[in-house]
């Protein structure tokens, strides 16, 4: 994969750069694919759902609207992304489990931790457009990350 400082240099305003610092807590420091969605609010029942069909290489974009009060997801649920194909999840939000985290082949990025577990009801939408960071998340649109950042096509 290119890295993201030479895919910026050479698309440049074809890319938006997403200005939150997100943490990496999974195995895989670089990824990048086509995007898929999930809008939730301390409730992780959607992003589960997601992520054990086929991601096929795909990205889940999660938008738990920037809420560090529990996690949206932890070793079991990224394990069932591994198991799935998909290439990496960005959460604007909490993950828990971090240290198994680490070790998964997964690309997982997320404002930060928290142990408590989310709800389970369900509520939320699911491949709709996010905004968050000042970058929009179209379902299918190509993002890139590594260790300098996020990136994400127009």
């Amino acid at each position: 994969m290119t890295s993201t400082a030479d895919l910026y240099d050479a698309r440049g305003e074809e890319l938006q750069s997403l200005p939150l610092q997100l943490r990496s807590f999974g195995g895989a420091t670089a990824f990048e694919g086509p995007i898929r969605t999930v809008r939730c609010f301390q409730d992780n029942q959607l992003v589960k759902q997601v992520l054990a069909t086929a991601g096929d290489g795909a990205v889940l974009v999660v938008d738990g609207a920037g809420s560090l009060g529990s996690a949206l997801m932890g070793d079991m649920i990224a394990q069932s992304a591994v198991e799935n194909g998909w290439a990496g999840v960005v959460i604007h939000g909490c993950v828990r489990d971090s240290a198994a985290l680490a070790t998964m082949p997964l690309g997982v990025k997320a404002l930060g931790t928290n142990p408590r577990k989310s709800r389970k009801d369900g509520v939320g939408e699911v491949d709709v457009v996010l905004s968050f960071g000042e970058v929009r998340f179209r379902p299918g649109a190509l993002l890139f990350a590594d260790e300098d950042g996020i990136l994400v096509e127009r």
